[in-house]
């Protein structure tokens, strides 16, 4: 596995930061890439997706994970939609068009925010991949179950993984498996038992933290195929 930083140009001298892991060989007949966005308190180097990265990779995936711009410039407060949503749209064409890590299959996704503007981009028709994976998906804000943001998952055409905790406040278990019901065969629940938004466990618990990783990682694999 080798990994390599990139930067990549967006708008007013600004850039994504991001990291490539890349597989000593892919696996299966196709080369698959996976995108993954952080959330609105994170950055790329939350643990879940460094976990996520380095078994993709170990995996024979390539993976790339990448800071949206405030991350970068060290700034807490997200940037505006426009400038998150930029920040996906030139990642993913810079993947596509680099030569050096050709690819068949990209799947993009990302963990809370990182999800819910790609999967935004994906139902305007604005984001073109194979597949879209959520790990946390923010249906709902904390305490507002009344404001989904489910309309434009509908007209994504393509499989969807959903990675969700039991206690998760952005997303209640009832209203999400009714959207999976309800988008049919293309949709993928995961359920993570006790995890919250960050996949936390209640203490004491008889899983590690570490555990809880390896499973999404499994399952998101197992979703992938390889």
């Amino acid at each position: 596995m080798t990994q390599y930083s990139v930067k990549i140009p967006i708008e007013r001298q600004r850039f994504v930061e991001g990291r490539l892991d890349i597989p000593d060989q892919y696996a299966g007949p196709q080369r698959t890439g996976v995108m993954m966005a952080h959330g609105a308190a994170n950055d790329m180097h939350e643990p879940l997706l460094l976990h996520l990265a380095e078994g993709l990779s170990q995996a024979g995936c390539l993976a790339l994970r990448f800071n949206f711009p405030y991350r970068t410039e060290g700034r807490q407060r997200p940037d505006s939609q426009r400038v998150l949503e930029s920040a996906w749209l030139e990642t993913v064409k810079w993947l596509r068009n680099q030569t050096e890590f050709p690819l068949d299959r990209l799947v993009a996704g990302g963990k809370s925010m990182g999800a819910r503007v790609v999967s935004q981009l994906a139902g305007a028709g604005r984001l073109e991949a194979e597949g879209f994976a959520f790990w946390g998906y923010p249906l709902h804000p904390p305490g507002r179950k009344n404001q989904l943001r489910d309309a434009h998952l509908d007209l994504i055409q393509k499989p969807l993984l959903f990675v969700t905790g039991t206690r998760d406040t952005f997303c209640d278990m009832a209203l999400l498996k009714g959207v999976v019901s309800r988008l049919g065969r293309q949709a993928t629940l995961e359920i993570v038992e006790g995890g919250d938004h960050s996949f936390r466990l209640p203490k004491p618990a008889a899983s590690s933290q570490q555990d809880v990783y390896a499973h999404i990682l499994t399952r998101t694999l197992r979703w992938l195929g390889l």
